[in-house]
């Protein structure tokens, strides 16, 4: 079965990403997460996420010391870059 993803837009620490979703969850949850970068840019980066995982991964952005917020949430790219 395919995976159902996610597409994240987040602002703030986006070089941090990774960094903060592996001290949240850890490796085993980093694995369940199936985190893509699709496109960064200086400060926003839209990533894409395992459905199941998103509140998982909303909790690590809240509890890492730098801000990382997440602006918009879509199950496509298309509806990501409308609003």
């Amino acid at each position: 079965m395919r995976e159902k993803k996610r597409h994240l837009l987040v602002r703030g620490a986006v070089s941090d990403i990774e960094k903060a979703i592996y001290d949240g969850i850890g490796t085993l949850g980093m694995s369940k997460v199936g985190l893509v970068k699709v496109k960064t840019g200086e400060d926003f980066a839209v990533i894409s996420v395992n459905r199941e995982a998103l509140d998982s991964v909303r909790a690590c952005f809240a509890i890492w010391p730098e801000k990382i917020s997440v602006e918009r949430v879509s199950g496509t790219l298309k509806g990501l870059k409308k609003g």
